[in-house]
């Protein structure tokens, strides 16, 4: 009997293992996020509870094709072999199974209790990670993570379209926000781990062009992201709390980019800076919603 109930719960484990649930919540905030922003006041609980419930499903179903995609490469590569596929603890068939019924229930959710608009985002972005990305353009080319950002940075948009059923500017500026964010957050990964990269044959740009170019190419990403981070308070979407809190934190991501840049020697820097960005996305991404309902109070 003991034996059976920790079977059931390991099998339970895996297959969470499988949705990346700290991508997914960061994922699922953003969109959040971007639902709060659309409107002054309360979004209402109908787009929020469904369009949070259908987004959240659609990034799993996503992650876990992701696993499917890449299990061959991940047995070799020390950060990820120990996922439930390549150690053999879930099957290809059992996985792919769970990702198409997470992403059928996300169409449906989203299809009839938000609105089509949201849902066929939704599905061109799922396809779009799990497809375009993950089965391409991953093994494709070194602009990788650049091309394939557009399907990461749409959550946002999202969470937007399911509040409003339009696309508007102030989707677009928070989708612009997380895309310039993404080349900076995951070179800083590829470098830490260059040589695993380079083990699968995965031409991410450290590999390819070596890190030298990929440093560069961070710092100029976050320069870049430092100004894009400005704008909602240039163009009136945010205020002043909102500038200060981005200024802050798009500094110490500068100062991190910075010694990417002077500093090869260091080690543990790429992996640091990779650790720090995920949190400074959260606290980016916060500091807008404070803001917002600063200037305009939730009324229920």
């Amino acid at each position: 009997m003991n034996t059976s109930v920790e079977t059931i719960s390991t099998d339970w484990r895996d297959y969470y293992e499988l949705t990346k649930p700290r991508v997914v919540i960061l994922i699922v905030f953003t969109a959040v996020v971007g639902m709060f922003l659309s409107v002054p006041g309360w979004p209402g609980v109908m787009p929020v509870v469904f369009g949070t419930l259908g987004i959240g499903l659609a990034a799993s179903s996503a992650a876990v094709f992701n696993h499917v995609l890449d299990a061959r490469i991940d047995i070799l590569m020390m950060r990820t072999r120990g996922r439930p596929l390549p150690q053999g603890r879930l099957t290809e068939k059992s996985a792919l199974a769970f990702a198409s019924s997470l992403g059928a229930v996300s169409m449906i959710t989203l299809w009839f209790l938000v609105n089509p608009l949201t849902a066929v985002l939704t599905f061109f972005s799922l396809i779009g990670y799990a497809v375009v990305y993950t089965a391409w353009l991953k093994r494709a080319t070194p602009q990788n993570i650049v091309i394939g950002g557009a399907a990461g940075a749409a959550p946002p948009i999202l969470g937007w379209t399911a509040v409003t059923d339009e696309f508007t500017g102030g989707a677009l500026m928070l989708f612009l926000i997380v895309f310039v964010w993404t080349p900076p957050h995951f070179w800083a990964l590829a470098i830490a781990r260059k040589e695993e990269y380079a083990k699968v044959n995965i031409p991410m740009l450290p590999v390819t062009h070596g890190e030298a170019y990929t440093r560069l190419n961070i710092l100029l990403y976050s320069i870049l992201l430092f100004f894009v981070t400005i704008m909602p308070y240039l163009i009136g979407m945010s205020g002043l709390i909102y500038l200060v809190a981005a200024s802050i934190l798009g500094a110490y991501f500068l100062y991190y980019a910075i010694r990417m840049y002077r500093d090869h020697d260091d080690e543990e820097l790429p992996m640091a800076m990779f650790k720090y960005s995920i949190n400074y996305l959260g606290l980016l991404f916060a500091a807008l919603l404070v803001d917002h309902y600063l200037l305009f109070p939730i009324s229920i």
